[in-house]
Parts: structure tokens; C-alpha cells; sequence
């Protein structure tokens, strides 16, 4: 196959991956004490293809939500902080290990946050170490987007529950079971009913399903249905709600069993895709997951061939 130029490569990550600013405004203001970055537009790998963060404010220091995809952007995200509040980060809760979520820790660590996660995710990210950057570059970031990047590892783990008391507020950091991934968490402030829901959660983005417990994520879903939430941060997409929650459950529901239904006759990749976009509800962003799930989760260690016609 003849190589193409690098012009062309350029021209061509970008028709996949459209430039966009990433919370152009900066941190968005939720309630009276927590701000986050949200609905991102044109998802690129230059703009942690648009994951959410943000900060939770306590009585003497504050708590971060998730670190974006690179030491550069975690940088823009505390310099971002810092235009909202003057207290210092004690605390980074990874959500769960993906990159777009956790390759910007190092930045905290070096403010001196302890970094939390959920022991199975600290376990995926150990065990995918420095291949995660690898990984970044794979997926369309270059050596200038990831300088200074390093992979940083929680410190604090938990298993079901761990409370943080900021003074003026209270953080529960929940563990409702296996879903996006082994160990995803939900981020819970009862005082401000606001729920940073992390990848547990996407709004108008296509979800990334490669190492997804699907039963698991639906009874999640159905759990956060019964939690006493007016506001909830997806990892992707706008300030989201219950009615969001119930979409997503419905779209892993079709996606799930329409994927088993077109893999077990066929293994034409482009043709699975196309039915699968026929029967999922609509969604605005990372349209290309659709076959990356495909891939990963339903046509695993299969050979992918042409549709015989």
C-alpha cells in the first residue's frame, strides 16, 4: 500500500477529528460550588475528545473530577481552577482509568492531590502502563500534544464507598458494580443533588463499549435512576438529567442485542455497521465508535470479510 504524505494525513485527522475549542468559556458554573466543563463540540484527540471535568469547592481546599488527556490539558484545567477559586487542590478522583479521563494526573500530583480511583481501575491502569501513551499516539495525539505527559497511578483506592468531607460539603464516591468499565465510579454531591456521572454517562455521543460489562451498566443506569439528583455531569455531552440516563440505557439495550443479532450472520464489518446505524438512536458525536465497538466487543479474535453478495 503506498504511503500517503503527511499533508494528506494531516487533512485527512482532521475531516475525522474537526478542531474545537474545549470549554471555550472555561469552567462552567453548575451550583454554588461546583463548576465543570461541559458539551463539548467537534470531539477531537486534541480536546481529551471531549471529556468532561470538574471541581467540587469545600470550606478549605477543593476536589477535582477527572484529569483530560494530556499534562497540557490537565495545565489548561488548572489554570482554568484557578480563575474560580484560590484553594488548593487536595484531592483528584479519576472516574475510572480511560486516557481522556487520567493521563493529565501527573499535573495534579504535582500540586500534591491525592489521587483516587476504584481499586479495579487502578488495576487497569497499571496494568496498561506506559502503553497508554502509545495508545494516545495511536488515537491521533502527536509527541508535542503529550510532552510532558506521564502516567501517574492512584493512590487511594476503595471497594464499595469512600466519603470526603470538605467542611461545607460532602462527597460520596460510589462503586454501584461493573458497567464502561471494571471499576467505574460515580461522583455524588448530596448537599448541591449534582452527580458527576463520568463515562457511565454519555449525552448525544456515541459511548465507547470495548470493555463494557453491559447488564452491569444498565443496573447502574437503573440506579442512578433512583438517586436524588436534579443535575448530572455524563463524561461526555451537556449538563444531563434522569430522562438522559433512561436514552443511554435504551441506546446499550438496541446496540447490544441488534450487535449480536448482525454478528452471528455475518462478519462484514461495513455492513454490520450500516444496519446498526439504521436501528440506534441518534447521536451527535464520536459517530466512529460504532464500529470500534463492533470490533472490540462483538467480533473479537473473528476475521472480518467482505459480505458474500
Amino acid at each position: 500500500m503506498k504511503k500517503l504524505p503527511i499533508p494528506v494525513i494531516a487533512l485527512l485527522l482532521l475531516f475525522l477529528f474537526p478542531l474545537a475549542a474545549h470549554a471555550e468559556n472555561g469552567l462552567v458554573k453548575i451550583t454554588e460550588s461546583v463548576y465543570s466543563y461541559t458539551d463539548v463540540k467537534g470531539a477531537s484527540p486534541k480536546t481529551s475528545f471531549g471529556a468532561n471535568a470538574g471541581i467540587i469547592i469545600g470550606k478549605d481546599y477543593l476536589v477535582a473530577v477527572d484529569s483530560l488527556i494530556s499534562a497540557k490539558e490537565a495545565k489548561r484545567f488548572i489554570k482554568d481552577i484557578k480563575k474560580v477559586s484560590k484553594k488548593p487542590v487536595k484531592f483528584l478522583i479519576n472516574t475510572h482509568y480511560h486516557l481522556d479521563h487520567s493521563l493529565g494526573n501527573s499535573e495534579f500530583a504535582k500540586l500534591g492531590a491525592v489521587i483516587i480511583s476504584h481499586e479495579y481501575d487502578q488495576g487497569s491502569m497499571q496494568k496498561a502502563g506506559e502503553g497508554m501513551l502509545q495508545f494516545a499516539k495511536q488515537n491521533g495525539l502527536t509527541d508535542r500534544d503529550l510532552q510532558g505527559t506521564r502516567v501517574v497511578y492512584p493512590t487511594l483506592t476503595f471497594k464499595d464507598r469512600l466519603t470526603l468531607d470538605l467542611g461545607n460539603n460532602k462527597i460520596e464516591v460510589l462503586f454501584p458494580g461493573p458497567s464502561h468499565t471494571a471499576g467505574s465510579v460515580l461522583v455524588y454531591v448530596p448537599k448541591e443533588k449534582v452527580l458527576f456521572a463520568g463515562d457511565i454517562l454519555f449525552t448525544d455521543f456515541h459511548p465507547f463499549l470495548g470493555e463494557a460489562n453491559i447488564e452491569g451498566w444498565i443496573k447502574v443506569l437503573d440506579h442512578i435512576m433512583t438517586m436524588d439528583v436534579d443535575k448530572i455531569i455524563p463524561g461526555h455531552g451537556p449538563v444531563s438529567s434522569k430522562k438522559d440516563v433512561a436514552d443511554l440505557k435504551n441506546y446499550l439495550s438496541v446496540f447490544d442485542q441488534k450487535a449480536k443479532e448482525l454478528t452471528a450472520k455475518s462478519n462484514d464489518l461495513n455492513f454490520i455497521v450500516a444496519e446498526m446505524k439504521k436501528a440506534l438512536p441518534p447521536r451527535a458525536q464520536l459517530d466512529a465508535l460504532v464500529a470500534r465497538n463492533i470490533q472490540m466487543k462483538y467480533l473479537q479474535g473473528k476475521q472480518t470479510q467482505p459480505q458474500a453478495k
